[in-house]
């Protein structure tokens, strides 16, 4: 067997994606001093589902971005950046392809806005991503290592992929009323599939989003009883995810045990800043936190809602942080203006 020598690509990537994506942050937030809160920022990251065709590129202009490519191209052993650019779609969307394409490209992003907008990093004080955008996050904030970071998404993502193709299994976005009752929407259509035979079926919210806005996955034909069903279930507006599976439910269970074994052999570091978990919506306390919550998400409702209350809590007349969204789409800009309209005057997007 051949052995990795000091000079070889992947202890190169691994030297060098460290140098992009923690050096840059250490010396100035660890020596960060007390700044006007106006002038602080927070950084948000988002998750699989916003992924498309031609995503990155623009920020192909930036030297920096496309060193992210570069490197994730090493790492991984195949073009990703060919297939954000190039797709095809049903490639592309693929979780195996797109948790790694959304993540690269959010990271890609995070380089356009630490050139045009350095200070958005120096004085961010906390990060957190949406699902998969976590790891980003926790990539961001000097956590994980870059290269390490990919090796474990990948693991995640086949793992996941592997849970989708054994249940036929999704996810769909409702909006509705205060008269609706979402555990009797998903109690219904779980009774539903047990009665044509569907064996172990499962039905619940998966993402908490804003007020009258939440994400259900579950068994197919548990989404078809809502789709069909959804007047006389007082849904006022449903739509289906662009995602292969019923992510962040009991379903992706044998998902878990790949993912937090590997994890186990990163050496994971204390965050540099604030980076908030979306298994209970607070900010994550050491590496050991991460080590012991960070797998529990794969099976855990996203709690965004949460998080955004937590994160943008201040005192009367104290002024909100600037908050930069990097990656494809704008989906979470949006939620925070359906939950903390003020805060959501100073945030921006780095699209990817």
């Amino acid at each position: 067997m051949q052995k990795t020598t000091p000079e070889s690509p992947s202890t190169n990537a691994q030297k060098r994606s460290q140098m992009h994506l923690v050096n840059a942050l250490e010396g100035d937030l660890q020596k960060r001093r007390a700044i006007d809160p106006k002038e602080t920022s927070i950084v948000l990251f988002p998750g699989q589902g916003t992924q498309y065709v031609g995503m990155a590129d623009q920020l192909m202009r930036f030297p920096s971005a496309r060193s992210i490519f570069e490197l994730a191209n090493e790492v991984l052993g195949y073009d990703l950046l060919k297939i954000c650019l190039q797709g095809p779609s049903n490639k592309l969307n693929r979780t195996e392809h797109a948790q790694l394409a959304v993540m690269v490209s959010s990271l890609a992003a995070l380089e356009q806005l630490r050139e045009e907008r350095p200070r958005a990093i120096d004085n961010c004080v906390a990060t957190a991503g949406f699902s998969l955008g976590e790891i980003t996050a926790l990539v961001f904030a000097g956590a994980l290592p870059f290269d390490k970071a990919l090796r474990l998404v990948q693991v995640r993502a086949n793992a996941m992929q592997a849970a989708c193709d054994a249940v036929p299994s999704g996810m769909i976005l409702i909006l509705y009323g205060p008269d609706t009752q979402v555990g009797t929407v998903c109690a219904k259509a779980q009774q539903w599939c047990l009665e044509r035979g569907v064996e172990a079926p499962y039905c619940g919210v998966a993402n908490y989003m804003y007020p009258h806005c939440k994400v259900i996955a579950g068994n197919q034909d548990a989404l078809q009883y809502i789709e069909v069903n959804a007047r006389a279930l007082k849904i006022r507006r449903l739509k289906r995810l662009q995602v292969s599976g019923a992510f962040h439910t009991p379903i992706m269970q044998s998902a878990v045990e790949p993912f937090a074994n590997a994890l186990k052999k990163i050496q994971i570091k204390d965050p540099l800043i604030r980076v908030y978990s979306n298994v209970d919506g607070k900010p994550y306390r050491n590496a050991a936190h991460i080590l012991r919550q960070l797998p529990k998400q794969i099976v855990s409702p996203v709690r965004w809602e949460q998080t955004m209350h937590l994160m943008y809590e201040r005192r009367q007349g104290v002024d909100f942080p600037r908050t930069f969204e990097c990656g494809p789409g704008k989906g979470l800009k949006q939620v925070l203006e359906k939950v903390n309209a003020k805060a959501a005057n100073t945030a921006f997007n780095v699209e990817a």
